[in-house]
């Protein structure tokens, strides 16, 4: 069974070609992908990722958001019930790492994260 992912741009980002091109790496190395769209707030990517039984939800973060709606996420996932764990790509200042894995983030992909790695990395929080 291959693993199922939904990627999700949260808040106000509106630049949704990185995301599109995760989302074709990832299901040409036989994930499942799940797109949100733009838009969503860190209660429906829950909600989509318990309704879809997602193995892991991959945001994409551009606007300098990612410390106040990553955390988000993985607090409403948690509220459900859910052990979902969330990789964060995009524009994340090094700095900002540690902070992000100590509010439950599994994985953070920075700016010109290759192909290869992104799929490694969703594979490697997933098993």
């Amino acid at each position: 069974m291959p693993t199922r992912v939904l990627v999700a741009k949260v808040g106000l980002d509106g630049h949704d070609r990185g995301i599109k091109i995760v989302a074709r790496t990832l299901r040409d190395a036989g994930m499942e992908v799940i797109y949100t769209g733009l838009f969503q707030t860190p209660d429906t990517v829950a909600a989509a990722a318990i309704d879809e039984d997602v193995d892991v939800v991959g945001l994409s973060m551009l606007s300098g958001a990612h410390m106040t709606l990553a955390p988000l996420v993985v607090k409403a996932l948690r509220a459900r019930g859910s052990e979902i764990p969330v990789v964060v790509g995009g524009i994340i200042p090094d700095q900002d790492v540690d902070e992000l894995r100590a509010a439950g983030v599994a994985a953070v992909l920075g700016p010109g994260a290759r192909a290869d790695a992104v799929v490694s990395t969703v594979a490697s929080v997933v098993s």
